[in-house]
């Protein structure tokens, strides 16, 4: 059995999942098979003795992330881990120790922040728009991961937010914690403060928590702000069973308040601890790697990454220039169509950009084209009507006999919902439906032989419990923030260009280096083909140039393509992008 969880792993990652004792930091790049690694490794630690399953706390950053980890536990076996976010570990230790430290039940979590502060403004007299608004909340969320009072805040960012000056903004945020209290309310930043300030407070409480969980692991550690990092060491306390896994080139929420140099610094602050390199990628081919390492040659933590088999590279990702805008998303949509028709399932392609307003004239090019899309970040999949009403439907079917087989009934259930042979056109509400009830049918015609319908609707019900969504047979379209994590054959990055990668108000060295780390995750996330591209101009005619990236990784990695409308469909010119006009590089 101590075997059975090493089966499959390559050197580095046995390892990894060999280091039970002590700290240990796992430095895995993108494509290295990461959360394999953290998932052997706990069962590999169960299966041997070491770790008792309800002793373990495996700690991600996404509900999602968390549902995942436990399924992949689950299929190995082990169950009891406890697989959670940062927020919901904490909300769980204050749910349960509330009554007895304060004499009654914890307070209610405020479920709209904004709102809350739009009550606040009128409560002194402000009347703000709703974009204001949110930009005071993001301020007050940075504040607090930052561990920062009001007054620190005022003097780290003393430029106020709008046109509201620094001193209406702590004002504001004043007014916003005061009403809080007097509603009894925390927010989702007050859920980590409270319960560090409980373990702090009460040595009672952190003694119960450290013998809860003696063995911690945690999931993209270049991610953590310094008030998770202040509460896994409460957690922690003077234990040394932890392991850390993280990328520092995907590092790409400073701006929210995480800071890289706990993972960067790890060996400095445990001299002893092991630290396993994963630079073997199984995701992407060389020529893709090359891009993403030339991209973050020297800068800090940087792995450089190497395909995992030794075939020729495939085809050398393209960056292709286009006139304007509009050229841009057709051109990219007409490439999306073609892979299409040679064959590739949708589901493999993907098309990602900066800002979610570059989506919008991308999703009209591939309807124009009749290519289904899904746009990352939208509606969750079980949260559809349409998928609700079939779970329902189905879940009322598995009570009656059923007439046909497994599969006829699930088919009966949704085609009387409205699912067709043929899908309708792409790009509206309609297709959109189509889509999400076929995805219920793929799984059906995917479940083991010998499936009942109550069994399907059970399975159904946990997978939307985890956030385990079935992939639609739609191409994926995302912001590079929305994107990480995700992974696809075939990759369009589009918007490369100054202004948009990187964004035009990234003006320090350290902003233009965390655009830098988005366009890396980007890249990475293509398996099979990446194109990278970028237009000349928008719809006010303003005129652009090639993002400073693609000078830096240069033409021996990239073949450019000049794809204006002058330059001919059926020979396009290829361009080096070190013989455009370069922008100066940053350097520090």
């Amino acid at each position: 059995m101590s075997e059975r969880a090493l089966e499959g792993l390559d050197e580095r990652q046995r390892e990894a999942a060999t280091a039970l004792r002590g700290p240990v930091c796992v430095l895995a790049g993108a494509g290295t098979g990461k959360t394999r690694v953290i998932i052997h490794r706990i069962a590999h630690g169960v299966d041997t003795g070491a770790y008792s399953p309800n002793r373990v706390m495996a700690v991600t950053f996404t509900s999602k992330a968390a549902g995942e980890m436990r399924g992949r536990l689950r299929a190995l076996g082990v169950a009891g881990v406890a697989a959670r976010t940062f927020h919901a570990a904490a909300l769980s230790q204050l749910n349960y120790f509330w009554p007895t430290v304060a004499g009654d039940t914890a307070p209610a979590i405020a479920d709209n922040k904004v709102r809350l502060l739009a009550h606040a403004a009128d409560g002194i007299g402000l009347r703000l728009d709703t974009p204001t608004l949110r930009d005071v909340a993001s301020e007050i969320e940075w504040r607090k991961v930052t561990m920062r009072s009001i007054d620190a805040y005022a003097k780290a960012r003393p430029q106020g937010v709008g046109r509201l000056s620094v001193d209406r903004v702590v004002d504001l945020q004043g007014a916003y914690e005061k009403l809080k209290d007097e509603r009894r309310q925390l927010d989702f930043e007050d859920v980590l403060l409270a319960c560090a300030g409980m373990l702090e407070a009460e040595p009672r409480v952190a003694a119960e928590v450290r013998e809860q969980y003696r063995h911690f692991t945690v999931d993209e550690f270049q991610d953590v702000s310094p008030l998770q990092h202040h509460l896994l060491q409460l957690w922690v306390g003077d234990r040394r069973d932890l392991c850390v896994v993280g990328d520092a080139s995907q590092t790409i929420y400073s701006f929210a308040g995480a800071d890289a140099s706990y993972l960067l610094d790890f060996g400095s602050r445990y001299p002893d601890a092991r630290v396993v390199r994963l630079e073997t990628s199984y995701r992407s081919d060389a020529a893709i790697l090359g891009v993403a390492n030339e991209l973050m040659r020297g800068r800090p933590g940087a792995l450089r990454l190497q395909a995992a088999t030794d075939a020729a590279p495939g085809p050398v990702p393209v960056a292709a220039a286009y006139d304007d805008d509009v050229a841009e998303a057709r051109g990219v949509a007409a490439s999306v169509a073609a892979q299409v028709r040679e064959g590739t399932d949708p589901r493999r392609i993907a098309v990602l950009y900066r800002a979610h307003a570059q989506s919008a004239e991308l999703i009209r090019a591939l309807a124009d084209e009749q290519v289904p899309t899904t746009v990352l970040g939208g509606r969750r999949f079980f949260d559809m009507p349409e998928v609700r009403q079939a779970v329902l439907a189905l879940r009322g079917a598995s009570v009656a006999p059923l007439s046909g087989g497994f599969l006829t009934a699930v088919r009966d259930v949704l085609r009387s919902l409205g699912l067709t042979e043929e899908p309708p056109p792409a790009g509206g509400a309609l297709r959109d439906a189509w889509e999400a009830r076929r995805a219920l049918l793929r799984l059906a015609e995917e479940a083991p032989e010998g499936t009942s319908l109550r069994v399907f609707t059970d399975e159904l019900l946990a997978r939307a419990k985890d956030q385990h969504e079935p992939a639609m047979r739609t191409v994926t379209l995302a912001t590079l923030h929305a994107a990480k994590g995700l992974e696809w054959d075939h990759v369009h990055l589009v918007g490369v260009s100054e202004g948009l990668l990187p964004i035009s108000y990234a003006t320090t060295f350290e902003q233009v280096d965390e655009e830098r780390r988005l366009a890396y995750v980007g890249i990475t996330r293509a398996a099979r083909s990446l194109s990278m591209s970028w237009s000349r101009g928008n719809a006010s005619r303003a005129q652009r140039s090639p993002s400073r990236f693609l000078q830096e990784i240069g033409n021996h990695s990239l073949r450019a393509v000049d794809a204006s409308a002058n330059a001919g469909a059926s020979s396009p010119r290829t361009q080096s992008p070190s013989r455009r006009s370069r922008p100066a590089r940053q350097t520090r």
